[in-house]
């Protein structure tokens, strides 16, 4: 029942913010996208890429994991460490992150309880962190086009798994926008409509137009 005498403009405190999220990215490495076969590679890529753009853009924390990176899977993707260039990058040897104690260091260090969260393979090295976060209390946002399994299956049916255990679904663009909330929020105006046109694809392509056509200032 609403009570219409408490009902004002405000938003809801389910909502992403640059004070209450901590984005986390899981191996994102060679070898796990050797065998990523849900979706295009180069989309996924993209999509990483434009989440910590994102991430940067509004000063949110980003924690950086790799697993056997010198044995086996290889460096971190490079263009997600160039958005990042002095973060340190934990590597580990467990398939479940959340079972490395400084990656969970890592992520209590910031205080955030909202955990955005990406990753190869989804119904591993996604899956497994993010019920192990949530029976720990932690509120876990999965960025789906950032992520990729071995199959359409797989990434599908981890999603699922993920989503009855509690998770959010999200996509990368709606984590920037929802971030941002408000295009009269100047100081991040200008770099959140260059992440869109960079990334965002026909959307991004549609801010250009209206920038270069209508008005400079044109967004949404």
């Amino acid at each position: 029942m609403v009570g219409i005498n408490e009902v004002s403009a405000v938003p809801s405190p389910d909502l992403l913010t640059p004070d209450n999220a901590v984005v986390l990215f899981v191996d994102h490495q060679p070898q796990m996208f050797f065998g990523t076969g849900s979706g295009d590679r180069n989309s996924i890529i993209n999509a990483t890429v434009g989440l910590a753009k994102a991430a940067k853009v509004f000063d949110v924390p980003a924690v950086l994991t790799t697993v056997a990176a010198e044995s086996f899977s290889g460096p971190i993707l490079p263009q997600l460490a160039e958005v990042f260039p002095d973060a340190e990058i934990i590597d580990r040897t467990s398939m479940n992150a959340w079972e490395d104690p400084a990656l969970v260091e890592a992520v209590k260090a910031t205080g955030r309880t909202k955990v955005v969260i990406a990753g190869l393979w989804t119904e591993v090295c996604l899956v497994l962190p993010v019920l192990s976060m949530l029976a720990q209390g932690y509120e876990v946002y999965v960025v789906s086009d950032a992520s990729g399994g071995v199959t359409p299956q797989a990434h599908e049916h981890a999603l699922q798994r993920m989503i009855q255990g509690g998770a959010v679904p999200v996509t990368w663009v709606q984590v920037l926008l929802e971030l941002q909330r408000d295009w009269a929020r100047t100081e991040t105006y200008g770099p959140v409509t260059e992440v869109v046109k960079e990334h965002a694809g026909a959307y991004g392509l549609g801010v250009f137009y209206a920038q270069s056509m209508i008005n400079p200032h044109a967004a949404g």
